[in-house]
């Protein structure tokens, strides 16, 4: 049964570091005891400076008609009910645990399909895209493909919701004052990921990325899938697309039953948190 950790608890809580083209996370094994951390142990943990830092948090639950059951924390604390990038590298780990192919992972989102894609590579379905504004959510009804603001962004839902704009050139962006202005739009009430998109051809894009409740990460598997739904709604690339983060390259793959992403995983250490 999941309950949360006594505050005065300083008992030793073991995880593992692990990270996707970058985008890394502390994973927490939680199947035995059922423990979600506090919100405070999380940004204490988060810290790259007295902690261990992370972009996002996943803890690993009992699944109930699923292999598992993962929930994600952002670094400053708050829930998220997706994480692609962290969700393959769960899966990688599971996989090799278990030695099976596929698996499947429940998240507030939905329960995601994984396959091992060969090479070390692993592949995630992370869904239908949420295409309508109330399930994305926002706060009003606007057309998602061309949303009211300058810049002309599109809103896409990959079970936390999204803000993609098209760019000439993404480098030249200013995302550390161009995101945060962004995530805080009045038209997302739970805030939003923000893309910038610049399209290299019908099947590569160039992506950069400011993450909700994080800031500006190396990667992202639901913002990288954000973007390639948006690009092909848009009528600017195909559903197959090659995506190049500052951390590499994820392949995203919008099919009818879901935007599947495939790419590395890499785990880097296991430690033992006793903050």
């Amino acid at each position: 049964m999941e309950h949360q950790q006594n505050p005065g608890q300083r008992n030793p809580l073991p995880f593992m570091k692990m990270h996707g083209l970058g985008n890394d996370f502390v994973v927490i094994d939680s199947r035995r005891t059922g423990v979600l951390p506090e919100a405070a142990t999380v940004t204490a943990i988060a810290n790259r400076h007295c902690g261990v830092g992370f972009d996002q948090l996943a803890v690993i639950l009992p699944g109930e008609n699923a292999d598992a059951r993962l929930v994600f924390f952002n670094s400053d604390g708050s829930l998220s009910a997706a994480c692609g990038n962290a969700t393959r590298c769960v899966a990688r780990f599971l996989m090799d645990e278990t030695g099976a192919s596929a698996l499947r992972l429940a998240t507030d989102h939905a329960v995601l399909l994984a396959e091992d894609a060969g090479g070390r590579l692993t592949r995630v379905n992370m869904g239908a895209p949420v295409l309508d504004w109330a399930g994305i959510p926002l706060a009003e009804d606007v057309d998602t493909l061309h949303l009211p603001i300058p810049g002309d962004p599109v809103a896409t839902g990959m079970g936390n919701p999204h803000m993609t704009f098209f760019v000439p050139d993404a480098a030249a962006v200013d995302l550390e004052r161009f995101g945060p202005e962004h995530e805080h739009h009045p038209v997302y009430p739970q805030r939003t990921n923000v893309e910038v998109v610049q399209v290299v051809s019908s099947d590569e894009i160039t992506l950069r990325i400011w993450e909700r409740g994080t800031g500006i990460t190396l990667a992202s598997g639901s913002c990288s899938c954000a973007a390639v739904v948006a690009a092909a709604r848009r009528g600017l690339t195909g559903r197959r697309v090659r995506v190049n983060v500052p951390g590499g390259m994820l392949e995203i793959d919008w099919r009818e039953g879901g935007v599947w992403m495939t790419g590395p995983t890499a785990h880097v250490f296991d430690g033992v948190w006793r903050g």
